[in-house]
């Protein structure tokens, strides 16, 4: 041994998640990498005159949870925005946004955090500009709801948007019987407003980030892959880690054009890549690429995810698409042509296939094999498209958490039949295998709270305790592993991260509870009381 070590853990119980899924008792941390894992007797024997001791008391270590999709830049906000946890009504939604109005100077925007009134509301609608007007008639409002934003005439006026604008190319004006616009905004109309956003000042940006990262690790999460991360959010990371603040590693999903539907022509986009001088998966532990983000379709819990089949309600619709196929091929095909990996959103089934129909004619001009390119989302794929994926390598990052308190809004629109096979991870495990997916929670959409997705993963239960799909249910050691040691192959990270083994990075959570050992519904109920990223705290609970 060339040292003592700085720190050890003992009197555990540490799932490593190594290969054999290994339990140990204590280990060793020197600097920001693993040192040594075995009995506390053994590594206790190692301390050095220096070395803190930390008796954990029988508590329960994983290595560091890795969230594969998530929007980490929008946790920085939750100080600076109107937010609806716990909300049920229009009045209570409305009720918030005057309170921020109350305390706004007038004239100034009030933003909101994403949220889902679809599916909180008791009312199962949107909020109207005229009803956002009598909350705020000093302000411009914008209130996003993913792939939607809820904006009230002031902010309508602004952007010039009146019963005569057209809807622009990849979404809708919502406009009512008379023609007028409601406020609702979909996808690319989305922009018409959002680009009016006076920006946050980068010293702003960076204090927002530290917050954003701040608020991962006490959920004991030490990486994520950054769901779209626009160049400005970027250069914030990069000012993060040249001076050693950061401390959540990220791996971007970039997003060049800032949006997930990029407004370039195709000789544009090949022009961007042409003269970036990188390619994915340049990086280092703490700040990488891991590919570029499109999108095809919205989302099932808004009704607009596209289907090979018509809604139960309406035999002729199939949902959203936002790019045509050959769009999307020709960004695909351009991009691997740089050695840039993709990952795509699609939710329905027939964006699913609209996606691997493009990787698969990418591969034919340069092979992506083991190059893992991405199915994000993949709510409700098929099992021949699982077998599709398998086959190209392609790797699926789910998110069950939309089944925690969403449930119910996708059994409405798709039918309980296919709410059931949502998410379907035991059919993806099977096929696939754990090497080729992945979990995260695609915050803030969904709560970040990794416990209520592995409480979903593996008792498919809501937040209200209905059963959707038992039959898609997965153990706990694998929802384990698809937060860590498979996640770590999103980013090509296997080698450092993911598990607990001598010579990888020294990143760890300790938990209130056992995992492996409470019962079902205490497993919602585990908090992080530590987070160790890099060999530092930087998380303890109070």
């Amino acid at each position: 041994m060339l040292g003592y070590p700085d720190l050890l853990l003992v009197n555990a119980r540490i799932v490593t998640a190594d290969p054999g899924f290994s339990i140990a008792e204590a280990l060793a941390i020197r600097g920001d990498r693993f040192l040594a894992v075995g009995r506390t007797q053994d590594i206790v024997s190692l301390a050095g005159p220096d070395t803190q001791v930390i008796d954990l008391a029988g508590r329960t270590v994983l290595p560091g949870l890795i969230d594969t999709h998530a929007h980490v830049e929008r946790a920085g906000l939750l100080g600076s925005t109107v937010g609806f946890e716990g909300v049920s009504s229009i009045d209570e939604a409305l009720a918030r946004v005057r309170e921020r109005a109350d305390r706004t100077p007038a004239g100034e925007w009030i933003r909101g955090r994403i949220w889902h009134p679809l599916a909180q509301l008791r009312e199962k609608r949107f909020l109207t500009r005229w009803e956002l007007d009598r909350a705020a008639p000093d302000h411009p409002v914008i209130l996003p709801v993913s792939h939607f934003s809820l904006v009230n005439s002031r902010a309508l006026a602004l952007a010039g948007i009146t019963r005569d604008t057209p809807d622009p190319d990849g979404g809708e004006i919502h406009r009512d019987a008379a023609g007028e616009p409601t406020g609702v905004l979909e996808e690319a109309a989305e922009e018409l407003v959002e680009r009016l956003l006076p920006p946050w000042s980068f010293d702003q940006q960076v204090a927002q980030m530290k917050d954003a990262m701040a608020y991962f690790n006490s959920f004991g999460l030490t990486s994520a892959i950054s769901a779209a991360v626009s160049p400005g959010d970027l250069r914030v990371h990069q000012a993060l880690r040249a001076s050693g603040q950061a401390t959540l590693r990220i791996s971007a999903m970039f997003a060049p054009t800032g949006g997930l539907n990029p407004t370039l022509s195709l000789d544009e986009w090949e022009l961007f890549f042409a003269r970036i001088g990188v390619a994915s998966d340049f990086g280092d532990e703490w700040l990488s690429l891991s590919g570029v983000k499109l999108q095809v379709d919205g989302g099932m819990t808004l009704r607009t995810a596209a289907m090979r089949a018509g809604y139960p309600d309406d035999p002729d619709y199939r949902g959203t698409v936002v790019i045509p196929q050959d769009r999307l091929n020709g960004f695909v095909s351009i991009a691997n042509r740089y050695g840039w990996r993709v990952g795509i959103h699609a939710v329905g089934d027939a964006a699913v296939d609209a996606v691997l129909d493009a990787y698969e004619a990418a591969d034919r001009e340069r092979s992506i094999r083991d190059r893992r390119f991405v199915v994000i989302h993949g709510s409700l794929m098929q099992p021949d498209q699982m077998v599709r994926a398998r086959d190209l390598g392609v790797r699926v990052d789910a998110q069950s958490a939309f089944l925690w308190d969403k449930a119910a809004a996708i059994a409405r629109h798709v039918g309980k039949e296919t709410a059931d096979r949502a998410i379907p991870m035991r059919s993806l495990i099977d096929t696939m295998g754990l090497d080729l997916l992945g979990q995260g929670t695609d915050y803030p959409i969904n709560p970040l709270n990794p416990f209520f997705n592995i409480y979903v993963m593996t008792t498919r239960r809501d937040a209200t305790g209905t059963v959707y799909g038992p039959s898609e249910a997965i153990t706990r050691e694998e929802a384990i592993r698809l937060y860590t040691s498979a996640a770590a192959r999103y980013s090509f990270s296997e080698h450092r991260t993911g598990s607990i083994e001598p010579g990888k990075l020294a990143d760890l959570a300790v938990l209130s509870a056992d995992i492996l050992g409470v019962s079902d519904e205490e497993l919602k109920e585990i908090r992080v009381v530590r987070t160790i990223v890099g060999g530092r705290t930087v998380f303890e609970s109070p």
